[in-house]
């Protein structure tokens, strides 16, 4: 089983976002934060990259590249929260289930004031 934090927000469908490790963030960085739409992070975390790339140049070890790259691996998942809570995302329940879809199905089941009506004939 994997674990899912629901953000809620009135306007919008919840999102899922998994717990755990991001290999995501781990081999695409800037580029993995950018396709999920937290733009802050991704710019500050190209600076980072930038930085650690010259860092590890002028010591001539890749030591603080391959420590930025398993950092957001592991903090990954993390930055993607908070820039969902940046954008007015509230947290909501922790769900369980195997996959994301069936995390978004119990979601809905428990909690139906959150399907998203359409509109009325």
């Amino acid at each position: 089983m994997k674990l899912f934090t629901t953000h809620v927000r009135p306007d919008r469908p919840p999102v899922l976002v998994r717990e755990g490790f991001s290999w995501g963030a781990l081999l695409l960085g800037f580029v993995y934060f950018a396709l999920c739409g937290a733009w802050i992070v991704a710019v500050l975390n190209m600076a980072a990259l930038l930085l650690a790339f010259a860092l590890g140049r002028a010591t001539g070890s890749a030591a603080p590249l391959i420590g930025l790259l398993v950092m957001q691996g592991i903090f990954g998942r993390d930055l993607l929260r908070w820039s969902l809570g940046r954008r007015g995302f509230a947290e909501g329940p922790v769900v369980a289930a195997p996959d994301h879809d069936q995390a978004f199905a119990r979601l809905l089941g428990a909690r139906a004031d959150l399907i998203p009506s359409g509109p009325t004939l």
